[in-house]
């Protein structure tokens, strides 16, 4: 899947599991302790086969066999890398970042000399073949017969992601997969503490309405409070503009000039996912009606990078929201 909108709840092939998804990835989320007894948690909580595998159930609810202590893992999705690095995990084969034709900038050093499987959601069976995996992290795969050829590499084959799931609770089941629960509960901790002392710490701006804008080609869409770079805003203390006050983790139709009004705010963070889009914020700024925003005449507008804020992130990228936002606000 090429799509920008992947993260959208209206993209379709989100809502063709909506149902089964709800809440399902809680489940996925089966205990917590430390990871020297998380074998006999799991086996109380979870079922635990003999052979070192262990039971859990993905994103969709499906119980999946996975091996206790994950060796060779794969990620089809830059969310999916991003919570597997900040476990200490190193995959054995990626796929290129949202839009992008190599993996994702800011996990670029990371991954170096990381084999490349395919595409975002597009990988190619032979290469996946060849990492040799025990446990394949799937993302939002809808694609059935896709995963069908995938879980014949191997049966651990998770989806990790639901539509419903915000980032946290999907990389607290990812966590739970790789037999990681207590750091991934660490890591949320160490972020939920960080955002909070950053946003303290943002001086006249603390609390400030911050408007958090994707540019399409056909014009600005603002995301809503539960989409991802919103969300990390929300943890640091700031606050959206009334008109974006509205939950939900995915993002408005694009907006005429005529609406360019619904994007403004104390402070305007702007990205874009294609070349046709970067195009046309160029030639929108030029235009009256975006000079004329509160936020671009206070030099209070800034450009951010789409393939991280326009996601649906994970522990490293929230790193990146929070040093951009701090960068933006405190200088």
């Amino acid at each position: 899947m090429t799509s920008p909108h992947r993260f959208l709840l209206s993209a379709p092939r989100r809502a063709v599991a909506v149902l089964a998804a709800v809440g399902a990835a809680a489940v996925l989320v089966t205990g917590c302790g430390s990871d020297s007894d998380a074998d006999k948690k799991s086996e109380a909580s979870s079922g635990t086969s003999e052979g070192g595998t262990r039971t859990v159930k993905d994103a969709t609810g499906k119980a999946v066999q996975v091996p206790s202590h994950p060796q060779r893992v794969v990620t089809l999705t830059q969310e999916d890398l991003d919570a597997v690095l900040a476990l200490g995990i190193k995959p054995v084969g990626i796929t290129n970042g949202q839009g992008l034709a190599k993996p994702p900038a800011y996990l670029e050093d990371k991954v170096k000399d990381v084999k490349v499987v395919g595409n975002l959601l597009q990988p190619v069976i032979d290469k996946v073949v060849a990492a040799k995996p025990d446990l394949i992290l799937a993302g939002d795969m809808q694609d059935e017969q896709m995963l069908k050829q995938l879980r014949e590499i191997t049966p651990a084959t998770l989806v990790t992601m639901a539509p419903n799931d915000d980032w946290k609770l999907s990389f607290r089941g990812i966590g739970n997969a790789l037999n990681a629960t207590d750091k991934a509960n660490k890591v949320i901790s160490d972020y939920e503490t960080k955002a909070k002392k950053a946003g303290e710490g943002l001086g006249d701006n603390k609390g400030a309405e911050v408007s958090i804008v994707r540019w399409n080609p056909d014009g600005p869409s603002w995301m809503e409070k539960k989409q991802f770079a919103s969300g990390v805003a929300l943890d640091m203390g700031l606050k959206r503009p009334k008109s974006q006050d509205k939950d939900g983790n995915a993002h408005t139709p694009a907006l005429s000039l005529e609406k360019i009004n619904e994007i403004d705010g104390d402070w305007l963070f702007l990205s874009t996912l294609t070349s046709d889009g970067e195009k046309a914020l160029k030639d929108v700024q030029e235009k009256p009606a975006y000079k004329d925003l509160n936020a671009v005449k206070k030099k209070h507008a800034v450009t951010v990078n789409g393939s991280v804020w326009s996601t649906r992130g994970g522990p490293l990228a929230s790193q990146v929201v929070i040093d951009d936002i701090v960068k933006a606000l405190h200088g």
